[in-house]
């Protein structure tokens, strides 16, 4: 019998690309998704239309207790993989109020629903590499004391404290993933990594001129979303639930990201990037730098894309949409 996985947030970056390894994997795959998005799917649902056939989908919100408890009753899952979130950083500082209350409140609500239903689920919290914020030590690995700098890092720390405490306290199978920063062509144009390729490929092709970004000298580590929900597929096939720091164990600059963006397209980003102070978040974070050793030891799982592959597949990603007539 094949195993049933719920995914929250499937309809984002990474749940797209889970959904589609769990179906590789013979799973039964259920996601939860907002009613707004089952009444306009070609809007809403762009990133699994190819997968629409192949997957079951409910209708729920994070705000809701009782709408995640009905789906959880219904699906009974195997996995469970909360992605769902605000996870806008920006956005954070603008609407503080609602990121707390639709990150806590619904990592809460899940985590609740299942023990209450189904408490035999093994479940997956997509924590974050901006839980480390204010760095105190670099690389950051799973003992690296947090010091989030935003409404957003709070918000997953609290969610990871959660799924601990579920695990303590009630014996739950339950895993954090904290994810540095991952992208890929399916990423959200409002995070900085989308906005250059984008930017990038419409300036190639005359439609625009200018690139407004903020902090140029932030250091992240960025990897390839697929390789990244491989990890967090491998995190609830061990034993013993577990937490995991996944990265690349290499930084760049959004200097740096812009650079490689243009110069695949033949240009000098020196020409079109404009610094805006409007970008620059209240609270920086300058640096962020993942050690992944645990993860490469424990699960066998290491990255296979490389930062300028990953930037150059972005940028003919946007190209190619921009031949097509889709809006980048």
């Amino acid at each position: 019998m094949a195993k049933r996985a719920l995914i929250t947030g499937i309809t984002g970056q990474d749940g797209s690309y889970l959904a589609e390894l769990l179906l590789d994997k013979g799973y039964e795959v259920h996601g939860i998704v907002r009613r707004v998005a089952l009444e306009a799917p070609a809007q809403r649902l762009w990133r699994i239309n190819h997968l629409v056939d192949r997957v079951t989908l409910h209708a729920g919100s994070l705000e809701s207790y009782a709408s995640l408890f009905s789906v959880v009753e219904k699906v009974k899952p195997d996995e469970c993989y909360h992605l769902a979130a605000q996870s806008f950083v920006s956005y954070s500082f603008e609407d503080a109020f609602s990121t707390l209350n639709t990150n806590i409140n619904g990592t809460l609500h899940i985590l609740s629903a299942i023990l209450e239903r189904n408490p035999a689920t093994r479940f997956y919290f997509a924590a974050s590499s901006e839980m480390f914020g204010l760095v105190k030590e670099s690389p950051q690995h799973e003992d690296t004391p947090f010091h989030p700098r935003s409404p957003y890092g709070i918000s997953k720390v609290a969610g990871y404290h959660l799924v601990r405490n579920y695990r303590e306290a009630y014996g739950m199978y339950g895993c954090c993933g904290i994810l540095f920063n991952h992208e890929s062509p399916r990423r959200g144009y409002e995070f900085v990594t989308r906005k250059i390729t984008s930017v990038a490929a419409r300036i190639k092709q005359g439609l625009e001129t200018k690139l407004q970004l903020g902090n140029l000298e932030a250091r992240r580590d960025w990897g390839f979303a697929k390789d990244y929900v491989e990890a967090m597929w491998l995190m609830l096939q061990q034993d013993e639930p577990d937490d995991f720091v996944i990265g690349t164990n290499v930084t760049h600059s959004v200097k740096e990201f812009a650079k490689a963006a243009f110069e695949h397209v033949g240009l000098d980003w020196q020409d079109y990037v404009e610094v805006d102070e409007r970008f620059f978040r209240p609270a920086e974070v300058q640096l962020l730098h993942a050690d992944y050793s645990k993860a490469k030891e424990k699960l066998g799982w290491q990255p296979s894309i490389s930062f300028e592959s990953l930037v150059s597949m972005m940028v003919d990603a946007d190209l190619e949409n921009l031949k097509r007539g889709r809006a980048t």
